[in-house]
C-alpha cells in the first residue's frame, strides 16, 4: 500500500547515517525498546544504535509501491542475511537487559473468558474486564457475513474495498467507508488464502488460483493441481502457490498478453505448504512436514532445510536479517545465517499454545512489533527483539488471518467467520 501511514512498516525510526558521530556515545533506552518509557525528554535514544559501516543495520524496501502481505519488514531481496552479532544478543532479553529464560511466558489476567464466549452471568458487576483487547489498539467495529473461518484478508492499492476470503466457499467486499458488504462472489471452493499485490487479488482454491484486477476487472484462472493452495509470495516478478501434496508452483506475468504463464514447480516436501516467504533472495516455505525450505529466487532450487520444529510450520516471515518461524509446537523460532551462510537457530520463543500465525508491523509510534495469534483464541503482541509482550486481543474462535491496512489500521479473521477492524493507539492515548 502506498497510503502514508503505511510507509513506515518498512523503515526504521530515527536512522539517519549522518548522526553516526553523534550517537557513538549513546545509548538506546531500556524502557522505549520495551513500549514504556514516560520521559519527557529522554537523554537516551529512541531508536537501534547503527551498526559500525560497511555492515549497516537498517530495514528497506526495494518496491514501496508494491502492497505486500503481513508476512515482514522487509522486501528487500538481494540483501542476505548475515550474523549480526550486535543484535543477535538483544533477542528475548527484558527491560534490564537481562536474558530471558526461554520459559512459557507470564499470562496476562483480567479479561473475562466467559464474557468472550457471550454467556457472563455476571455482567457489569464481573470482577474481570469484558474487553476484547488489552493493549494500545482498539476495535473500530465487526465485519460479519462469513459463516467459516476467514483464511484470507486483502487490500488492494487504489481500491477502497477490503476483500475477504473465507472457507465459506465465498470473497466478499467490504466498503471501506460505511464497512458494509458490497458484494459477495462464490468461488466454488474453499479459500485457503488470498493475497494482494498491486491491483491484483489472488485467491487460493483447490487444484487452482483465481487472480482478479480489482482496477480492470480481469479475471483469470491459473492451475495449480496439487488439491488445496494454502500459501501466496510474489518475489522477483514470480507468483509462488504453496499446496497441498507439498508442490510450489510459479507464475510469471505476461504483460503481452495480460496472463500468468507457468514458470516451474518446486518440489521437496512431502506435506502442504502453509506458509510463504520471500527475503534476502530467497524464498522460504513453511509445512506440514514440520519442516522449512530455503528455496534460490535465482535458481528456484532448494539450497537448505530447516528442520528444528517438531510440527507444522504454520506461519515464516522476515525481519531485517533475520527470518521469524511459528509452529503448532509452541515455538517461535528467530534464524540468522551462520558464517557458512546457513541459517541457524539464535533464539527460541515459547508460548503455552500452538502459535497461528505471524505479522509484523510497527506500532502507533513507528516501533517495530509482532503479531502472534495461537490455537487458544487469542493473539499476543511482542514488542521487537525483547519479546516483551504489550497487550493481547482476544476472539471467539482461533484467529488465521491477519492484515496490515493504512494510518496505524490492521485487520483480523476468526474461525466464526468475522473479520475485525483494529487501529493502534499511542501510549498517552492507551494510558488515557
Amino acid at each position: 500500500m502506498d497510503a502514508d501511514g503505511h510507509k513506515g512498516v518498512f523503515q526504521r525510526l530515527g536512522y539517519n547515517s549522518s548522526s553516526n558521530n553523534t550517537n557513538k556515545n549513546q545509548k538506546v533506552c531500556f524502557s522505549w525498546r520495551a513500549g514504556n518509557c514516560t520521559r519527557h525528554p529522554c537523554p537516551y535514544l529512541h531508536r537501534e544504535l547503527p551498526l559500525p559501516p560497511p555492515q549497516q543495520h537498517r530495514m528497506s524496501n526495494n518496491n514501496a509501491a508494491s502492497t505486500k502481505r503481513p508476512v515482514g519488514f522487509t522486501d528487500d531481496h538481494s540483501k542476505a542475511p548475515r550474523r549480526n552479532t550486535n543484535f543477535n544478543n538483544k533477542w528475548g532479553r527484558n527491560q534490564s537487559g537481562t536474558l530471558r529464560t526461554g520459559g512459557v511466558v507470564k499470562k496476562m489476567d483480567g479479561v473475562c473468558n466467559f464474557w468472550l464466549q457471550g454467556n457472563c452471568k455476571f455482567g457489569d458487576a464481573c470482577k474481570f474486564k469484558h474487553s476484547w483487547c488489552t493493549g494500545p489498539f482498539s476495535l473500530l467495529t465487526q465485519l460479519q457475513g462469513h459463516t467459516k473461518v476467514i483464511s484470507g484478508i486483502s487490500l488492494p492499492s487504489g481500491s477502497d474495498k477490503l476483500y475477504t476470503g473465507s472457507k465459506d466457499e465465498t470473497v466478499r467486499v467490504w466498503d471501506c467507508q460505511s464497512g458494509q458488504c458490497a458484494g459477495v462472489t462464490n468461488t466454488a471452493g474453499e479459500v485457503g488464502c488470498m493475497l494482494n499485490e498491486g491491483p491484483w487479488i489472488f485467491v487460493g482454491l483447490p487444484n487452482g488460483v483465481k487472480a482478479w484486477n480489482a482496477q480492470t476487472a480481469t479475471d483469470l484462472s491459473l492451475d495449480a493441481p496439487g488439491g488445496q493452495v494454502y500459501s501466496f509470495v510474489v518475489g522477483n516478478d514470480l507468483l509462488f502457490a504453496g499446496a497441498q501434496d507439498g508442490t510450489i508452483f510459479a507464475w510469471k506475468y505476461n504483460m503481452g498478453t495480460n496472463s500468468f504463464e507457468p514458470a516451474a514447480s518446486l518440489r521437496g516436501h512431502n506435506l502442504a505448504v502453509v506458509t510463504l516467504v520471500v527475503g534476502a533472495n530467497k524464498v522460504y516455505s513453511g509445512s506440514m512436514d514440520s519442516t522449512i525450505r530455503v528455496w534460490s529466487l535465482e535458481t528456484l532450487q532448494c539450497v537448505q532445510t530447516l528442520t528444528e520444529h517438531s510440527s507444522v510450520v504454520m506461519s515464516v516471515l522476515c525481519w531485517d536479517q533475520f527470518l521469524l518461524s511459528c509452529s503448532l509446537d509452541k515455538t517461535i523460532k528467530v534464524w540468522v545465517a551462520a558464517d557458512s551462510g546457513n541459517l541457524e537457530v539464535t533464539y527460541t520463543h515459547n508460548e503455552e499454545h500452538g502459535l497461528l500465525t505471524l505479522c509484523g508491523m510497527h506500532d502507533a509510534e513507528a516501533k517495530p512489533v509482532l503479531l502472534c495469534s495461537s490455537n487458544d483464541n487469542s493473539i499476543r503482541v511482542y514488542d521487537l527483539p525483547s519479546f516483551t509482550e504489550r497487550g493481547r486481543i482476544y476472539s471467539k474462535q482461533e484467529v488465521r488471518s491477519i492484515q496490515i491496512g493504512p494510518g496505524g489500521l490492521f485487520f483480523t479473521g476468526d474461525g466464526t467467520g468475522e473479520v475485525r477492524v483494529w487501529k493502534w493507539l499511542t501510549e498517552a492515548t492507551s494510558t488515557a
